[in-house]
């Protein structure tokens, strides 16, 4: 991670505002940092961190629509910033963080305990070990990681267990998630943030508002209309890649579209 215009750059993810706008202002006191913008919620921040090039990232772990580990664990490491998680008293995430010897900001927190956390950030952003530090960071999001490895579909009073490796792609309708297999679509009613927030993020992926995808299972990507792509599954099926999940896709299959 190198300076940009001789400042890092910082996003600020927090979901109660008081707090949010007092760190972003103790952030842009400080002359070596750049605030590139702030927001509350998993969903704004990805797309943040897909875009914006961010050196450091203060991250509160409990957001409204997701854990900040789920934020991390879907991000590849292209995008994957140096971290400072902010939480509220919770003695085992602490424990976690003290084990593998990454910074937190447990609330409430001083200015003191918040420039001690940002200075410790700048000595690792120019440490020549900053790999070490996203390698502990991979190992902390490995532990607290609980991806499903199959769902229970309920259908004509009977129980099924769905293998995740036999998913293709999921589609929205209404409050019925359809899943599709390779000669099968299960009906689940849950909706598609929920799944894909149980499902491996390195394996599936959102790439429009109505559709998750195993990656796996792509066989082509063509130009659309308007910025927008289409997937072609190895089965033959087309799907509509959204530009709002562009990024995502991007980032999931290692290369620019």
């Amino acid at each position: 991670m190198n300076r940009r215009k001789g400042k890092w750059r910082v996003l600020v993810v927090e979901d109660e505002p008081v707090t949010r706008e007092h760190i972003c202002a103790l952030v842009q006191e400080d002359p070596d940092f750049e605030l590139v913008g702030s927001c509350a919620t998993a969903e704004k921040a990805r797309q943040a961190l897909f875009t914006q090039g961010v050196d450091l990232l203060l991250l509160d772990i409990q957001l409204p629509d997701e854990d900040g580990f789920e934020l991390l664990r879907s991000l590849n490491a292209k995008v994957m910033p140096l971290v400072i998680f902010i939480t509220a008293y919770d003695q085992y995430a602490v424990q976690a963080f003290e084990v593998h010897a990454l910074d937190y900001l447990l609330k409430p927190f001083d200015r003191e305990r918040f420039y001690g956390a940002l200075n410790r950030a700048k000595a690792q952003l120019q440490s020549a070990h900053l790999g070490e530090v996203l390698e502990r960071l991979q190992a902390l999001l490995h532990a607290q990681a609980h991806y499903v490895k199959r769902l229970l579909i309920k259908s004509g009073g009977r129980i099924t267990f769905l293998p995740i490796d036999e998913i293709h792609w999921i589609e929205a309708e209404g409050k019925w998630a359809l899943i599709h297999t390779n000669d099968q679509i299960h009906r689940l009613r849950e909706s598609l943030s929920s799944l894909e927030r149980k499902l491996d993020p390195q394996r599936f992926v959102r790439v429009h508002r109505s559709t998750i995808v195993n990656v796996e299972c792509i066989k082509e990507i063509h130009p659309w209309f308007h910025g927008d792509y289409v997937l072609v599954l190895h089965d033959g099926t087309e799907l509509k890649v959204s530009r709002r999940y562009k990024a995502e896709l991007e980032a999931r299959l290692g290369g620019r579209l």
